[in-house]
Formats: C-alpha cells, sequence, structure tokens
C-alpha cells in the first residue's frame, strides 16, 4: 500500500515538475501584446534621493503614451507602459530590469534614470536581446555598452562645454574656476573631465576641486575652501538634490560669482532645493521647451496643462525615447504583424529597426549611429530665472 501511494505521489509531483518545465519554455516564445497592447517597460527611480530626476522621466512617457495611444498606438494596438522603480542605485535598477525582461515580458526599455545604473543594468538587458534606450544616460560609454543599448540623451561631450562658452560670452572677465562633482557618480565622474578640460582650453585658471557625495547635504566644509580660493565661476557636477543644496550654501556663504550647473540641473525640481540661489545658475541643455517643431508644441502644451510649468530636459527625452519604440514598431508592424511575432524574435527585430529610423520629436530631429549614439544637432543653454516668491521659476534661453 505504502509503496503504490509513494509511486502515485511520485508520478503526480513528475506531471507538475514536466508541466512547470512545459509552461516556462512556451513563455520563451510567447507573443507580445497579447492582452491586446504591447508592454514597453519604464526603469526610472521613483523613490530614493534621485526620485526628482525620476519623476520628470515618469511625467514625460506618461505624456508619450497617451498621445501616441490617442493616435492610434502601433497600427490601431495600443502600447502599455509597465513601470518599476529602480531606486537610487546600481541593484534597484538591476532588479527592475530582471523584472521588466522575464516577469513583464515587455519588448523594451526606457532607463534606467542615472549613466551609474546603466553601467550595471543595461548589460543584463543586452544579454538578454531586449532593447534599452536610455533618456537620461550621458556619460562616456552608454552606448558601447552592448549592441542592444541606445539612448536619446546627447552625451556630456557634446552638451557641458556649451555652457562654459556661454558662460564667458555672457561675462568676458572670467578667469579664476572653482569645479564640485560627486565622486561616487559615474555620470557626474565623467561630466566633470569634461568641463576641466573645457576650462583649461578655455584658457581659465582651475583653482581648486572640490569633491562630495550625492547623498551629502552639508557642502559647509568644500565651499568655503573654494569661496578662499577667490573663483570667479563655480561648476558643479551634481544630482538634484546635492546640487541645489550646494548652490543654496556657496550663496549663503557669500559666493557672488557665476555658477554653472550639470545635468543634474536640468529639472524644474531643482527649483524647490535652491529656491531664490537657483537665480543666474547657467546650464547647457539638449531641449528647450522653444523648439518649434509641431510634436513639440504639443508635448508643450500637453505639461504645460497637466504640470502647471514649462516641460524640463528629461521629460522631453523620456517622450522621445516611447516615441522611438512606438514609430519603430509602427514600421516594423507595416513588414510583418509584430502580434505574429515571437517575443525574443521581436525584440531582435525592434532593435534592429529603431537604430534604422529618423524621428522628429520634441528634441528636434533625431536619429541614431549604428553602435546606439544619438544624432541630434540643437542644443541650447539657459540661464534659471527665479520668481519673486523664490520657489518657482524658468529656464531661460541664452542667445
Amino acid at each position: 500500500m505504502k509503496k503504490v501511494i509513494i509511486n502515485t505521489l511520485l508520478l503526480v509531483a513528475g506531471t507538475i515538475l514536466v508541466t512547470a518545465c512545459t509552461s516556462g519554455n512556451n513563455s520563451d516564445t510567447n507573443n507580445a501584446g497579447t492582452s491586446s497592447a504591447i508592454p514597453i517597460g519604464i526603469g526610472f527611480a521613483q523613490t530614493s534621493n534621485i526620485a526628482l530626476l525620476g519623476q520628470d522621466g515618469v511625467n514625460g512617457v506618461k505624456i508619450a503614451e497617451k498621445y501616441f495611444n490617442d493616435k492610434g498606438g502601433v497600427n490601431g494596438t495600443p502600447i502599455k507602459l509597465v513601470f518599476q522603480d529602480t531606486g537610487g542605485d546600481e541593484q534597484g535598477a538591476i532588479n527592475a530590469f530582471q523584472t521588466l525582461i522575464n516577469k513583464d515580458r515587455v519588448v523594451g526599455i526606457v532607463g534606467p534614470t542615472l549613466s551609474q545604473q546603466a553601467f550595471s543594468a543595461s548589460p543584463i538587458a543586452d544579454r538578454a536581446k531586449v532593447p534599452v534606450i536610455g533618456a537620461s544616460n550621458t556619460a562616456k560609454g552608454i552606448p558601447e555598452i552592448g549592441d542592444y543599448v541606445a539612448r536619446v540623451s546627447a552625451p556630456v561631450s557634446t552638451v557641458a562645454p556649451n555652457a562654459v562658452k556661454a558662460a564667458l560670452k555672457q561675462n568676458p572677465n572670467i578667469k579664476r574656476v572653482a569645479v564640485f562633482f560627486a565622486q561616487n557618480d559615474a555620470f557626474n565622474k565623467s561630466e566633470t573631465e569634461i568641463f576641466q578640460k573645457a576650462v583649461k582650453d578655455s584658457g581659465l585658471e582651475l583653482v581648486t576641486v572640490q569633491k562630495f557625495q550625492t547623498t551629502d547635504t552639508d557642502f559647509q566644509a568644500q565651499a568655503t575652501s573654494a569661496i578662499n580660493a577667490k573663483p570667479d565661476l563655480v561648476i558643479i557636477s551634481g544630482l538634484t538634490a546635492d546640487g541645489g543644496n550646494l548652490v543654496r550654501q556657496l550663496r549663503e556663504l557669500g559666493y557672488k560669482g557665476a555658477i554653472i550647473g550639470g545635468n543634474g540641473f536640468n529639472t524644474s525640481n531643482i527649483f524647490k532645493v535652491c529656491r531664490a540661489s537657483c537665480d543666474g545658475v547657467m546650464l547647457a541643455q539638449a531641449y528647450s521647451p522653444e523648439h518649434p517643431g509641431e510634436i513639440n508644441k504639443t508635448f508643450r502644451q500637453a505639461y504645460l496643462s497637466q504640470f502647471k510649468t514649462e516641460p524640463p530636459q528629461f521629460s522631453a527625452q523620456a517622450f522621445a525615447a516611447v516615441q522611438v519604440y512606438v514609430e519603430a514598431l509602427q514600421a516594423l508592424d507595416k513588414k510583418t504583424k509584430v502580434s505574429t511575432l515571437p517575443l525574443p524574435q521581436l525584440r531582435t527585430e525592434l532593435n534592429k529597426q529603431l537604430l534604422t529610423g529618423k524621428y522628429n520629436t520634441p528634441l528636434g530631429e533625431i536619429s541614431f549611429t549604428p553602435a546606439g549614439e544619438i544624432v541630434q544637432k540643437d542644443f541650447y543653454v539657459a540661464q534659471i530665472k527665479m520668481e519673486k516668491d523664490g520657489s518657482t521659476g524658468k529656464f531661460a534661453l541664452v542667445k
């Protein structure tokens, strides 16, 4: 009797095991969009000290989702954005990407928020042959991560030097420069190298280089040391919270000279951090709300209507990333209905298609090199102009 029971249990267990394995194998070939919508993964920081940057990205992709679905989605099939929170560190981004790839079974991913995270998470997507488009990853080497990694965020080497040129044009008497950078972040380490080279190439004297952490809140020691070096210009490579607090503390300690902020300042959330002290801070940008294109006018109006402020760069880049996926899917669908393609094949064909297209986005017309680097022609320099209330402001173009 015991032998019969044992044999029966073994048979049942074996059946369960075979069923589980068969089900898992079938899931690898399931077509995308079986729930009548095509899933696109969004891996942005929604918590942690970089949530202010991540929220800009979330705002941009949500506007894109509504805009393109209202226009018919992918030839009649809607898209569906699937969100995973990357948090503020590498492990958070890795976890988010793995969930998007294996559980949510998305056709491609937009993200992560930071370049530091991309160097850890994007290789996972590349090995799984899942397309990734970075919307706020500007450090050197992002597209080189792999064949499935591209970005719509222009590299810092192209953008950052424009701010130094604009500052010198505005004030030719600038001679001495102090540089601050977040040493624990890959992007800011990359950006400060570009800024420091631009300073030297412009014949300026680099009087001090001060390091900090993105998690720091007290910059009294570094700010005091820099002020004692008597700089005419301060350049900061940091994120929104730390960079904004550093600006505020520099002003509180009496620094009255020019300030350039790095790409981490390209968010209207910076106004809430340094408040009135933000006024006059200059920064280079890869997007302007004033770009004359039709799609930018629509995007700008939608953003203004919803958030009562001008759209920042990260929101526009996030919108553009979703646009690239939608238009690449539309082109692919005209060749072969994407609903008929097994998911691994769809991901591969989508990656090929998106790299060959040209896209008229809020950033202007963009395309990609074969390696996945953005090709973009329009760049800007803006200066923060704070309102009298000291908490709201705007990015005013420097002509």
